[in-house]
């Protein structure tokens, strides 16, 4: 299986057209028609405005060997990024520790 060493703060979808379509030469709707879905949905995640699935992830995994785990770490630090950039806006308060825990 492909090894990869992502960027942290990459979305999935960019990674693979990039680092991996492009490399192939495959068109957007050539790698959808390989991989089975519909050249918008493929377009969405290569464009980054669609977040990885784990189906598609395995479509991936079938279609060029790239982990399909790997892949889905990927994403999800991604989105964990792109969450912890908003964080100041939750207004959220800490809930206090319990003063004593019973048994």
């Amino acid at each position: 299986m492909l090894q990869v060493n992502p960027s942290l703060h990459c979305h999935a979808g960019v990674w693979l057209r990039e680092e991996i379509v492009k490399p192939y030469g495959l068109s957007v709707s050539e790698a959808a028609r390989r991989l089975g879905v519909a050249r918008p949905t493929m377009s969405k995640l290569f464009n980054g405005n669609a977040s990885l699935s784990a189906e598609m992830a395995l479509r991936f995994e079938k279609a060029f060997g790239i982990s399909a785990d790997t892949l889905m770490r990927m994403q999800a630090t991604y989105d964990m990024a792109q969450a912890r950039e908003h964080a100041d806006a939750l207004a959220i308060e800490r809930v206090p520790e319990p003063a004593e825990v019973r048994r």
